[in-house]
This record gives structure tokens, sequence and C-alpha cells, in this order.
């Protein structure tokens, strides 16, 4: 079986976590720490539906449903290729929805829509979901790129979705009190803020990662909650490696390592 799911260049990973596995090709865009974090991050009850905005190859979908967060998953990504990877990882897992005419998938499974975000405005209707999930692109576009629709760009840059369509997108998705959780870079973070409280997705958690104890984050964890009163909990920073290179133990701890 899966012989018939993996195609050439592709291989399966394992997540380490209930059995989960997930089908990744390197030629594409792997995914990282960041989606690990922001599945640990993601503070999400058992009986919420979650929408994830630009899945890639489904990694936070996956490891939501290793975990238990969440009742069921609908990962929604642009590019074709990659989605139907990650539509073969839900079957390599047996958590493949099969009665794609609900608007959710049934509890434990996942559905992968191949679909530009832009576009769900038209598909799902407002205030539907409890959860909105999204490690986007970090970077803005830049001007003179030669290759606009390569993997590795799109997935790296805001070529197909800008950061104000992204969380614009998640304010119409989610039902008052639902909440938005997002990885991203700090310098963005003046600008993450200011569009989410102009969607009144108002930000209630946010915790910098830092690669080492004695350096600026590189990353940023944050949760927005719909029309939610103003109240931000700064959590203490997470650190990725200790002195001598290795994870910190709140790491290994996130990878089920320790």
């Amino acid at each position: 079986m899966n012989k018939e799911l993996v195609l050439e260049n592709e291989r399966i990973d394992d997540l380490e976590i209930n059995g989960f596995r997930i089908i990744q090709n390197p030629f594409y865009f792997c995914f990282g720490m960041d989606s690990v974090l922001l599945s640990h991050f993601a503070n999400i009850r058992s009986n919420v539906d979650v929408i994830d905005l630009g899945t890639g190859t489904g990694i936070i979908p996956l490891l939501l449903a290793a975990k238990g967060k969440g009742k069921s998953w609908t990962g929604v990504e642009l590019q074709k290729d990659i989605a139907d990877m990650a539509r073969r990882s839900t079957i390599l897992n047996e958590v493949e929805d099969t009665d794609p005419q609900e608007l959710f998938p049934a509890a434990g499974k996942i559905r992968i829509i191949p679909e530009d975000v832009k576009n769900l405005k038209k598909i799902y209707p407002h205030g539907c979901v409890g959860a909105v999930t999204s490690n986007p692109p970090y970077m803005k576009e830049k001007t003179g790129i030669k290759n606009p629709s390569d993997t590795k760009y799109i997935a790296r840059h805001e070529a197909t979705l800008k950061l104000e369509e992204l969380i614009s997108t998640a304010a119409y998705l989610l039902k008052s009190r639902g909440s938005f959780f997002m990885v991203h870079r700090p310098s963005r973070l003046p600008e993450i803020i200011e569009l989410m409280c102009r969607y009144h997705l108002e930000p209630k958690r946010l915790q910098m990662v830092q690669p080492y104890i004695d350096k600026e984050p590189n990353m940023v964890l944050i949760e927005g909650v719909k029309e939610a009163g103003r109240e931000l909990r700064n959590l203490p920073a997470l650190i990725v490696y200790k002195e001598n290179g290795e994870y910190t133990d709140e790491i290994l701890r996130i990878y089920n390592k320790l």
C-alpha cells in the first residue's frame, strides 16, 4: 500500500506521535520546526472543527489529529501537487475524509482541499468554524522574481497570499470567540497585531521563539480570538538550543523525545 501512495522522489517520515507519518518530497518544501511548535502552541478543544490555511503537505492537520486537538481538520492548499501529497498522507494514516458532501469532515478525519485561500469566502459560510491555523509565507513578495511559480518560492514569499488576505479570511471563517493560531517572523509583529485588531481577532497569547537564550527571537507564535476583549498574555520565550547546540528539554518534550 505504501508503495502505491509514494511517488518518485518522495519519502515517508515518521512524526513520532501516535504512529502518524507524512509523505514528503525533499525537492519541494518539507515542514520545519515552526509547524511543530504551532501544533504544540495551539489550544484547541476536542469538539472543534479546524481549518488550516496554506497547509502544504498537511503537516499541521496531521499533527493536530495525532495530538487529538480538534474534532476534524481541513487543509487548504493552492498548489495541486502539494495538496495531492497531503491527501495521500491522510490515506497513509487512515484519516482521509470520505464524505466531501458535508461542510466539515467526520470526527477524526482530515480533508485536503486544492484551493486558493482567497476563494474560501465563496465556499464556506461566515462564522462556521471554531479554530483556524496557519504557517504562512513569512516574506513579502519582492519585485523582479525570476520564477514566481516555483514551489519553494511560494512557500516562503507572499506571492499568492498576502498577510492581510490570510487574516481577513481567518476572521471570516471563525465563529465568535473562535481562535486563530499562527506562526510568523517577529519583524512582522506590528503589522500582524494591527491587522488582527482590524479584523476583530484580538491578540490573546504571544510566545517568542529564540534559537539560543542570548539571541533575539526568530519566530513568534500568536493566538487571536474573534470578538474577544483586549488582554494579551506574553508567555515566557521558548529557547530551542542549549549552549552546546543540543535541544533544550522543552523542545525535546515537544518532539516527544523526553
